[in-house]
C-alpha cells in the first residue's frame, strides 16, 4: 500500500473512542479524516494534535444519518486525500436511557438513523471505492459494536443494544459479501468503557457503578479500544474477517 493510499475515515472521530482511534491510525501513517456531526472544536483539537506530531489529518463535518452528507463526505475525501483504505464506523448515539415501554418513535428513529443507517451508508460508499472489482485497491472496514448487543441493555437502552445487534449482522454479512474483493470487515464489541457517552446519556457515574460487573474489575479505556482497531486494520490481522472481537474485560 503506497503512502497515497493510506487514508482512513473515522466517523465520530473527534471525541472519546473515535479520537483515540484517529490518533492511533495517524501514528500508523494514515492520513486521517476526523468526521464529526456537531462538535467541530473537539475534531479540530484532534487534528491539531495529529499535525503537531507530524501526521496528516482533516476535520470534516457530516451527519452520517443523512445520505447527502455522507456523499459529500466521501467526495471531499476523494478530492483531498484520495480513496480511503480504512473506514471506522464509530459514530453513534445512545438515544438516552429508557425502558422499552417508555421509548418514543422519534427516539427510535434517531438512534437507528445514526447507528445503523449511517454505518450502512458509509460502508456502501467505502466499498464502492475499495472493491478490487471496481478498480479499487482493497481496504478494511471496522465497525464499533457493543457487548450490549448480546447482553440486551435491559432497563437502560434495549434500543441502543438493538442497533448494535444490527451492526453485528452488517459486519458478518458484508464481510462475506466482499471477501473476494480485497475488503475485510470486522467489528469491535466494546464493553464498559470510560468515556463521556455515559454522562451524555444522563448517568455520569455509570462506569464506576458497573465496574464490579466486569470480571476484570474495571472499565476499559478508549485507548484499549483504539489499539484493537489498529490491530484489525494492520497486516497482522490479514486473515481476520467477519469477526466480532469482544474488548470487554470478560463482561
Amino acid at each position: 500500500m503506497s503512502q497515497l493510499e493510506k487514508v482512513a475515515i473515522v466517523t465520530g472521530g473527534g471525541r472519546g473512542i473515535g479520537a483515540a482511534i484517529s490518533r492511533g491510525l495517524a501514528r500508523d501513517g494514515y492520513a486521517v479524516v476526523v468526521n464529526y456531526s456537531s462538535d467541530g472544536a473537539s475534531a479540530e483539537r484532534v487534528v491539531h494534535d495529529i499535525q503537531l506530531a507530524g501526521g496528516r489529518a482533516l476535520a470534516m463535518q457530516a451527519n452520517v444519518a443523512k445520505e447527502e452528507e455522507v456523499l459529500r463526505l466521501f467526495e471531499t475525501v476523494d478530492q483531498a486525500f484520495g480513496a480511503p483504505a480504512v473506514l471506522v464506523n464509530n459514530g453513534g448515539v445512545t438515544g438516552g436511557f429508557s425502558r422499552v415501554e417508555a421509548i418514543s418513535a422519534q427516539a427510535l428513529q434517531d438512534v437507528f438513523a445514526v447507528n445503523v443507517i449511517g454505518a450502512f451508508l458509509c460502508s456502501r460508499e467505502a466499498v464502492k471505492r475499495m472493491s478490487t472489482k471496481r478498480g479499487g485497491h482493497g481496504g478494511v472496514i471496522v465497525n464499533l459494536s457493543s457487548r450490549a448487543a448480546q447482553l440486551g441493555g435491559s432497563g437502560e437502552w434495549v434500543h441502543y443494544a438493538a442497533t448494535k445487534g444490527a451492526i453485528d449482522t452488517l459486519t458478518m454479512g458484508l464481510a462475506r459479501e466482499v471477501a473476494l474483493e480485497g475488503i475485510r470487515v470486522n467489528a469491535i464489541a466494546a464493553g464498559l468503557i470510560e468515556t463521556d457517552l455515559h454522562a451524555a446519556a444522563g448517568d455520569p457515574d455509570r462506569t464506576a457503578r458497573l465496574a464490579a460487573t466486569v470480571p476484570m474489575g474495571r472499565a476499559g479505556t478508549a485507548h484499549e479500544i483504539a489499539e484493537s482497531v489498529r490491530w484489525l486494520v494492520s497486516p497482522s490481522a490479514a486473515y481476520v474477517t467477519a469477526a466480532i472481537v469482544a474488548v470487554s474485560g470478560g463482561r
